[in-house]
């Protein structure tokens, strides 16, 4: 075990999301363990990367699993969840609650239960509620002298918090150490916000776009969640933006509390990538979640005329989400099934890229694009749309940005690249310098600034 860095606040160090699943959560699932890796880099001592959904043990322990054999965690015991820390031995949440107050409200519930069968927790159950984690409806902990009331999710998640904590303070024999918990998820954080003890520092970190559709209006009125989110981010000792022109727009229009901070999210840049005659020269790749955020059809739409005018051209779209058989007839209806081929997940990636001479997204939206900066990294030039956020200021010179949703324009870009062998060897020469700026040695340093300015100014909980 290593002791801190030059820089590196002492403290602990944990990363809490939602559901963090290899997958399931396309480029937030590589983005946020590889931030683990950033802060063990960096002098934190065993950071934990930590969930709250309510799976079951055998599918997180996979997951776990999935990280360390893709390389993104060291080892299983990197990872937490909430509720296998409870299934595994429920003792430590006896200390909690307080008595019942009154029955329990009407509704359905969700029975937590050891390997025996021994209830441990009464869950609410909540339909249609886009609310449900700011409730304060009870929590029900069946302890050995008698049951104990949790208000809400929030207690229960700061119960688990505070234990965690309690454990590395006991063993660190220091009652007063730090926890900074980097909350990954939005839904934490509004359940976080307004946790008072003095030794917790929150660190909020961004992952997409705050604008509503269409997501390119930095005036547009902010509704739901992300309206009670920004009116809540002075609360937080840090907030982490993957993009300046996110963290700008949001200043400009609702005020810095003093605590932005731009830190992008990380990429391996890996070996060489191979030179140009070891590509195919007509092979073009999509990889992202076939989601409405990233707009496949357009792509698709855009490869008609596209094949038309490159007839060899070919288009491989890798990854997975609820629009893959839309997507398949679309292909279908379009007559490119010669042309076009939905992949489905892979894991070889970079292998990947580098059969191919370019890559295309077709974006409705970003935080970051971490898809771009890692294709970047294998030597593709970039076809994107210029949306908000991310695309921008990942591509540099190694690409080329047409306006969103511009079909036409997406056409022209994809075939100006795959016809001029001149233009697209420049492009890919200045691919890896722009993949650079998104590596660890790169972003450490913004990452540690943040986290010592969090650490070393009070709670702004408890001022």
């Amino acid at each position: 075990m290593t002791g801190p860095v030059a820089g590196l606040p002492d403290a602990d160090y944990v990363l809490l999301g939602s559901r963090v699943a290899l997958g399931l959560d396309g480029g937030f699932a590589v983005a946020v363990p590889r931030r683990l890796q950033l802060l063990a880099s960096a002098g934190a001592r065993d950071p934990l990367q930590l969930s709250v959904d309510g799976g079951s043990p055998e599918t997180h322990a996979a997951q776990r699993q999935a990280f360390v054999d893709a390389g993104l965690l060291g080892e299983v015991s990197s990872a937490r969840n909430l509720f296998d820390d409870v299934v595994a031995d429920p003792s430590w949440l006896w200390r909690f609650g307080s008595a019942p107050d009154g029955g329990l409200p009407a509704g359905e519930r969700r029975e937590v239960t050891d390997a025996a069968g021994r209830g441990i927790l009464s869950l609410p159950v909540f339909a249609d509620d886009a609310t449900w984690h700011l409730t304060d409806s009870p929590i029900v902990v069946h302890a050995p002298d008698g049951d104990r009331w949790l208000r809400g999710f929030r207690e229960l998640y700061i119960a688990w918090l505070t234990h965690l904590a309690d454990e590395r303070r006991a063993a660190a024999g220091d009652p007063g150490r730090l926890l900074v918990v980097i909350v990954e998820s939005r839904q934490i954080g509004e359940v976080l916000v307004d946790w008072a003890d003095p030794r917790v520092r929150i660190v909020h970190a961004v992952h997409n776009s705050h604008l509503p559709p269409p997501h390119d209006d930095p005036g547009a009125a902010v509704t739901g969640m992300w309206q009670r989110w920004l009116a809540t981010m002075g609360r937080y000792d840090a907030v982490l933006w993957p993009t300046r022109a996110q963290r700008d727009e949001v200043a400009a229009r609702f005020g810095d509390p003093g605590t932005f901070h731009v830190v992008p999210n990380t990429i391996d840049l890996g070996d060489e990538p191979p030179a140009a005659e070891a590509r195919d020269l007509r092979r073009v790749v999509m990889l992202n979640r076939l989601a409405p955020q990233k707009r496949v059809d357009l792509a698709l739409r855009a490869w008609v005329r596209v094949v038309t005018a490159v007839p060899d051209a070919r288009l491989d779209v890798y990854g997975d989400g609820p629009l893959r058989d839309e997507l398949q007839r679309l292909v279908d209806e379009l007559g490119l099934a010669a042309s076009v081929t939905l992949h489905g997940t892979t894991a070889d990636r970079d292998a990947i890229f580098d059969r191919a001479v370019l890559f295309v997204t077709s974006t409705a939206f970003e935080g970051q694009g971490l898809s771009i900066a890692e294709a970047l990294a294998r030597g593709l030039p970039v076809v994107s749309t210029d949306v908000r956020y991310g695309p921008r200021e990942a591509v540099g010179d190694a690409g080329v940005l047409v306006p969103p949703g511009d079909v036409e324009a997406i056409a022209e870009a994809v075939i100006g690249v795959l016809r001029d062998d001149e233009r697209r060897a420049d492009l890919s020469a200045q691919a890896r310098k722009a993949a650079a700026a998104f590596t660890p040695d790169a972003i450490q340093p913004a990452l540690v600034s943040a986290l010592r300015t969090a650490v070393e100014a009070p709670s702004r909980r408890t001022r």
